[in-house]
């Protein structure tokens, strides 16, 4: 069962980066930084695009509209945050004590 905790954590760990790497992305588009018709950042926007949306689309559906602010990724962290409270809290559960 260490093992599934080991995972479940690792698992929480690639998403939270994965939703870092992508506000961080969203900031260098909009302010120009980064051209989405560069073909490599047009690729990893629309991978990261197509990883998260399906996490990002419940969590705006719930959110009310902030006019252009997009809250979802804040959510998101927080419930993942959230997630890794709860699992380090509950590891005896995992290691069997």
């Amino acid at each position: 069962m260490q093992s599934l905790f080991q995972i479940l954590m690792l698992i929480l760990d690639v998403v939270w980066f994965f939703i870092i790497a992508h506000v961080i992305m969203s900031w260098l588009i909009n302010f120009q930084v980064l051209n989405l018709r560069q073909p490599l950042v047009a690729q990893i926007w629309d991978g990261l695009n197509r990883l998260l949306e399906p996490l990002y689309r419940p969590l705006r559906r719930i959110l009310p509209p902030m006019g252009g602010l997009d809250l979802a990724p804040l959510v998101a962290l927080i419930a993942i945050y959230a997630l890794r409270i709860i699992l380090a809290n509950n590891a005896g559960y995992f290691y069997g004590y």
